[in-house]
């Protein structure tokens, strides 16, 4: 593939996007398949692009292109550059693979919606801006992107607008990422002060020269940065209330790509992590922290979107800690974002496919015994399932265990620590994915007597399909003969180190574990009945877990209220302050000038006298000075 094609992989999306938008009500009937058009053919480029890296060898298979000058002033020298390397690659292909399927799967989806073209303008502007982020050749280019993602994002999350949750989630969504981005804004500029430059190629390099203190703080900064993009602790409290959007926009914002933004971030940046121990150290202590944060959620969540939503906040946790094992993980970090991307959209398709068949019903208390009425989307929803609590021979038995293998292999106590919370991790998730299950397909019918469930049309039924396909085998491609390390170890490196333990040794351990947590949700959902309401009297954690284990509630204490009050300390120091200062100055020069001006009245004979007064008085002065 030519360097100068490039441009093409964000440019057909982007060009959809405008056509959609500007063309108004004219493309309201078939304006979506241009949408769908434009994804699936962004997916061709990258296939064929794919392709032809594949026939070159692993030293020449990074290309880039300088496009044209973008920030061409004295001290800083930006280009618009776009590079395709093995990990943009990975991505490339993730983005516009899954988000063709998702693009068509809209097509059943939003049929009746009428402002269907809008919707498919939005997503083709989410697939353009998120592939000029992991295109980016620097990390201005990286940033474009990565703003260009927080818009169309907000844009998908409020799409209905009308509704006033709707509008708040997507107004949160933005609110909470701003935080992030200042961090990484932030980190470009020390960038540019410590190392002249925004490159990859020149930070990376510049990077053993720079002190260890620069490069924690650029480290922590993209850290704050990826929690934002990523729903991590403690910037997770937006991604629950996203899921106001409708159901596309969660399988393919919240599970396949924008969310694992961070993580692409993190490996991106993997030189400078690599010599800041500390940045190292948060990276690991935010992904073992909300990998059971979102698990713990997840199991008290009865509206489905909900429960599937604190499950990514749970898996991207999983990819972070990954990530901050350092060259031992990133390819595992990978490999788990892809394995992802497959199983966790169809499990949102496949929720969405529920609701299409239950009139928008999310409540999974008044679901039940939908198996038989929905057969397909019972079995792909059912085969995402396998796949994220791990069951081999699925995708996430094999992306997940080299987590937690990696996670006890970091050595000393820390690796004990980190393994554990992985591992118990993944019992907590087969206990509310088997829940999820339960509640939906399985136990009495339990829906509203004007509910009449259907399977969906094959536009719907067809990605699904095939995602579940992707959960089936994409962990077995990934993982044989270590394809994926070797893939990307020109680009992230790689480590080959000795484990606490045998693999197979984390292997039972892991099973063990998602067995007692599918035991544990079969005997207290599928062998009793299920009450229509939730049940008051719970337990405390059981309260948090429901109330998002008061991430609001500490955002509001921590940041929202001292802000308000700063704010308010900052108004009155500048209204009674500096204002008052200068409101001051004037009403003094005002009283002066009004006191001086009474003497200019305005008539002539007065000045003539004050004339003829003031040569009076001079005449006398000089007249006893000649006396004396």
């Amino acid at each position: 593939m030519g360097t100068q094609m490039l441009w093409l992989l964000p440019a057909l999306p982007l060009a959809g996007a405008i056509i959609l938008l500007l063309a108004g009500r004219a493309s309201d009937a078939r304006g979506h398949w241009l949408g769908v058009a434009a994804a699936f053919a962004s997916f061709g480029i990258a296939v064929w692009a794919f392709a032809d890296m594949l026939g070159r060898s692993g030293a020449d298979r990074a290309v880039s292109h300088d496009f044209f000058s973008w920030v061409p002033v004295a001290g800083l020298q930006v280009n618009f550059t776009l590079q395709l390397d093995q990990l943009s690659m990975c991505f490339a292909l993730l983005i516009t693979g899954v988000g063709s399927l998702i693009h068509l799967y809209s097509v059943g989806y939003m049929a009746h919606d009428e402002g269907r073209r809008r919707f498919f303008a939005y997503l083709n502007l989410f697939l353009a801006a998120m592939l000029v982020l992991v295109l980016a050749g620097n990390y201005l280019v990286l940033y474009l992107g990565w703003e260009g993602v927080g818009l169309a994002s907000y844009l998908l999350i409020g799409f209905w607008y009308h509704k006033p949750s709707a509008a708040t989630a997507a107004k949160k969504a933005f609110v909470v990422n701003r935080v992030g981005d200042m961090g990484l804004a932030i980190a470009l500029f020390v960038m540019f002060a410590t190392f002249g430059s925004v490159d990859f190629g020149r930070v990376f390099g510049g990077a053993p020269h720079a002190s260890q203190g620069t490069l924690t703080a650029i480290g922590l900064l993209l850290l704050l940065g990826a929690c934002g993009k990523s729903a991590q602790v403690p910037l997770q409290s937006w991604l629950g209330d996203a899921m106001e959007g409708p159901t596309p926009v969660s399988a393919l914002i919240h599970a396949a790509t924008m969310v694992t933004a961070g993580v692409y971030l993190i490996a991106r940046s993997h030189a400078i992590f690599d010599l800041a121990p500390g940045a190292r150290t948060g990276v690991l202590v935010v992904g073992a922290v909300t990998l059971l944060f979102g698990a713990i959620i997840g199991c008290a969540k009865d509206d489905i979107k909900k429960a599937l939503a604190a499950s990514t906040m749970s898996q991207i946790g999983y990819m972070v800690l990954a990530a901050g094992l350092g060259p031992a993980g990133y390819a595992v970090a990978i490999m788990h974002l892809l394995t992802h991307g497959f199983f966790k959209a169809g499990l949102f398709l496949g929720a969405g496919s529920v609701m299409h068949a239950m009139n928008d019903e999310t409540d999974m208390r008044r679901y039940g015994g939908l198996r038989a009425l929905m057969p397909i989307t019972f079995v792909t929803f059912g085969l995402g399932y396998l796949a994220i609590i791990g069951v081999p021979p699925f995708a996430g038995f094999f992306s997940k265990d080299r987590i937690i293998e990696a996670a006890f292999g970091h050595g000393g106590a820390s690796g004990v620590t980190l393994g554990a919370a992985a591992l118990l991790g993944a019992g907590i998730t087969a206990f509310y994915m088997t829940r999820v299950m339960i509640l939906t397909f399985f136990g009495d019918k339990r829906w509203a007597p004007d509910t009449h469930p259907h399977e969906s049309p094959a536009s719907m039924t067809g990605p699904m399909i095939l995602l579940a396909l992707g959960s089936v085998f994409s962990g077995g491609l990934f993982f044989y003969g270590s394809s994926l390390q070797n893939w990307l170890a020109p680009v992230v490196g790689q480590e080959h180190s000795e484990g606490a333990m045998p693999s197979w040794v984390v292997t039972m351990l892991a099973l063990v574990v998602v067995a007692i947590g599918v035991a544990v949700a079969y005997g207290q959902y599928a062998r009793r009945p299920v009450p229509e309401a939730a049940p008051e009297q719970v337990s405390g954690l059981t309260v948090a877990a429901r109330r998002d284990l008061y991430g609001d509630a500490f955002n509001e204490a921590a940041f929202m209220r001292p802000g308000a009050e700063l704010t308010r300390s900052l108004v009155f120091l500048d209204t009674r302050g500096i204002d008052g200062i200068v409101n001051s100055t004037a009403a003094l020069i005002g009283a002066v000038s009004s006191r001086i001006r009474r003497v200019q009245t305005g008539f002539v004979r007065s000045y003539a006298l004050s004339m003829f007064t003031g040569a009076a008085l001079v005449v006398a002065a000089l007249l006893a000075v000649r006396l004396l």
